[in-house]
């Protein structure tokens, strides 16, 4: 991960709510998480739902964009004050330039599409309780990091029922 965040020379700060990435832009960088929290989301103020969830230490992107250099119906925006490493994705392809670099990379998409696909399939399989818990055992921290409202929705149920798992 070192190596990725070094091709950084950019760090951009966003305040609470704001947006890094709008519905229906194109997204040429992939971003480092130095601080605060961001949420990947597609929807509208009446119906959202969060795909991804990042903090301290993860790297967020708008993974269709990136690859495909069209527009996403993803949003990406700050849960609170959040700092980023931008890089963009001319960094990107020049530190793909050696073969150890680019097995890095292709472990780190994989790991980045593994962890969506274990997602989709709680989703499908899993009852809440079940995905609550295997969210608690992958990614304790998100619990410390992400509000309860948010966490809730990207698990997929009410944050009422969220409170009532975490107090059982």
């Amino acid at each position: 991960m070192e190596e990725i965040t070094a091709l950084s020379d950019k760090i951009v700060t966003l305040s609470r709510n704001a947006f890094l990435k709008t519905s229906g832009s194109i997204d040429t960088h992939v971003y480092y998480i130095e601080s605060g929290s961001l949420r990947i989301f597609i929807g509208d103020d009446a119906h959202e739902q969060i795909i991804r969830l990042g903090y301290k230490g993860n790297l967020i992107v708008a993974l269709d964009s990136f690859i495909t250099g069209k527009p996403s119906n993803l949003a990406i925006q700050a849960l609170k004050k959040t700092s980023i490493r931008v890089i963009s994705k001319y960094q990107i392809d020049g530190f793909l330039q050696t073969e150890s670099n680019r097995i890095l990379w292709s472990t780190l998409l994989e790991s980045l599409i593994i962890q969506q696909f274990e997602r989709e399939i709680d989703l499908l399989t899993e009852s809440p309780l079940q995905r609550y818990n295997r969210v608690l055992q992958r990614s304790p921290q998100l619990f410390q990091e992400i509000p309860n409202k948010h966490i809730a929705n990207y698990l997929r149920m009410s944050p009422e029922t969220l409170s009532r798992l975490k107090k059982s």
